[in-house]
């Protein structure tokens, strides 16, 4: 649309979060620490499901997709966040800021999208038990996981797209610690109401829609919860479901915030906290929730150490 103005070597200024301030310096240090929970956290929750054979049931599989959207979002913002404050170097090009967009937005609709299904696994589970074999076979279980994937990347190819179709002039300065599609938005000199009015219907099939779905199944497994005669049925049922739950709240909680608010109501600092919140700290409380209230991985993770030390 305005490919006269601009090329794939346009460049921008990242501002980051972080100056040169001992606090500052404190804090940078404190995320590069998240994010080495969150790194080894969720690489040790892939690999441990993928190795350990009792593992491989439908809950687990989707958990594994969640921990890899985790793992492959992180790596996404933070790197790159960590490499420019160090060096001083904050500059991305258009180029890579549209892969940045594409990758960041593709892996969020994904993760919507898969926190669906595992609502809807949880559902199955529960209150269907008897047809779960069959309604959450791998066949069906790998389809819908490969869904998620797909819808999520829909959503990133046509960000991505949006990035390089607009003209930006006057500050190439994006007032935050990665390329964040609201905040690049502000920069540029089209009209961009209407691709707001199309990112916001987005929003709501990706955000609105699994949060129904997730919603619906919730209602049944606590109906049925509370009819099963069974007091430890009901204790390993509320404790497998509050765990999904705790991670869908912390999610959607923050997309709500930050992507159905209109573009001129955003804050710099408020967006930024958010996105720290939501790309950083909750993909390290992730395996850390599903880990440390749920027995089968732990002793999953067990075994695998014992395994280690007998090889040494």
């Amino acid at each position: 649309m305005a490919w006269e103005n601009q090329t794939f070597n346009s460049v921008f200024i990242l501002l980051g979060i972080f100056d040169r301030s001992p606090t500052h310096t404190f804090l940078f240090f404190l995320v590069l620490g998240i994010f080495s929970v969150a790194f080894v956290g969720n690489s040790a929750m892939v690999l441990l499901i993928y190795l350990d054979t009792q593992l491989h049931t439908p809950m687990y599989f989707l958990l594994s997709q969640l921990s890899l959207m985790d793992l492959m979002l992180i790596c996404t913002t933070v790197p790159k966040m960590a490499f420019s404050y160090l060096s001083g170097k904050k500059s991305i090009s258009l180029a890579g800021c549209g892969t940045q967009i594409f990758f960041y937005v593709s892996l969020l609709g994904a993760e919507c999208f898969l926190l669906a299904v595992m609502a809807y696994d949880r559902y199955v589970a529960i209150c269907h038990p008897l047809r779960y074999t069959n309604l959450m076979r791998p066949k069906i279980c790998g389809l819908m996981a490969a869904f998620s994937w797909i819808l999520g990347s829909t959503d990133g190819i046509i960000d991505a797209v949006a990035t390089f179709s607009f003209s930006y002039c006057g500050s190439r300065e994006i007032a935050h610690f990665f390329c964040e599609f609201p905040s690049l938005l502000i920069l540029s000199c089209n009209d961009t109401s209407i691709f707001e009015e199309v990112l916001f219907i987005c929003c709501i099939v990706m955000i609105v829609f699994p949060v129904a779905i997730i919603i619906a199944s919730y209602a049944r497994v606590i109906l049925t919860v509370i009819h099963m005669g069974s007091g430890e049925g009901r204790r390993k049922a509320f404790t497998t479901c509050s765990s999904h739950l705790m991670v869908v709240g912390m999610y959607y909680g923050a997309g709500l915030f930050m992507y159905i608010r209109p573009t001129s109501d955003h804050s710099p600092m408020q967006d930024k906290m958010v996105s720290v919140f939501y790309t950083i700290l909750t993909p390290m409380l992730n395996p850390l929730i599903y880990s440390l209230r749920n027995k089968e991985v732990t002793r999953a993770f067990l075994k695998m150490l014992g395994k280690s030390k007998s090889g040494e």
